[in-house]
């Protein structure tokens, strides 16, 4: 559909809209012109158009939460991350992009207690949100993303 989107852009086509994910997206910037690899291009938008990535501010909770929507159309969970603020956000979208990647591409599995590493000194595991955390309410699965150290990579918590 993103590559019937960039075709109708030639004819007029204003924008692309998946409502599941929260995303919006300039369909002039999915035009076949000037694009050598379509499908890499396309790939390379997974948090951009096929999955949003959003960040919320909760009140009376201190610090960013930022996570995924609409990654289950896609037979994947969403992600979410409770970042120190604003700042954080290009970094957590990049991991959140290489992990969804991953495992839309590779074949790994996603699930609560599994750890990785994403960076050369980045460490994350991922765990169920807990009953205060109801706000990342999902159509699917859900996992929380915690920055944890090179000592604790699988390690049960």
């Amino acid at each position: 559909l993103a590559a019937v989107a960039g075709a109708l852009a030639e004819h007029g086509a204003v924008m692309v809209l998946n409502e599941p994910g929260h995303v919006s997206f300039p369909a002039g910037a999915l035009e076949r012109s000037g694009v050598g690899d379509t499908r890499a291009l396309l790939h390379g938008l997974l948090l951009l158009l096929y999955c949003g990535f959003i960040k919320y501010e909760v009140e009376d909770v201190p610090g960013v939460w930022m996570r995924t929507h609409g990654c289950h159309l896609l037979g994947l969970p969403d992600l979410a991350f409770h970042a120190e603020g604003h700042h954080q956000g290009q970094k957590m979208f990049d991991i959140f992009q290489s992990v969804l990647g991953h495992a839309l591409n590779g074949g790994a599995e996603l699930g609560a207690g599994h750890t990785m590493q994403v960076g050369q000194d980045v460490f994350l595991r991922l765990r169920a949100p807990s009953e205060e955390e109801g706000f990342l309410d999902s159509d699917g699965e859900l996992f929380v993303a915690e920055m944890i150290g090179a000592d604790q990579i699988n390690r049960p918590r």
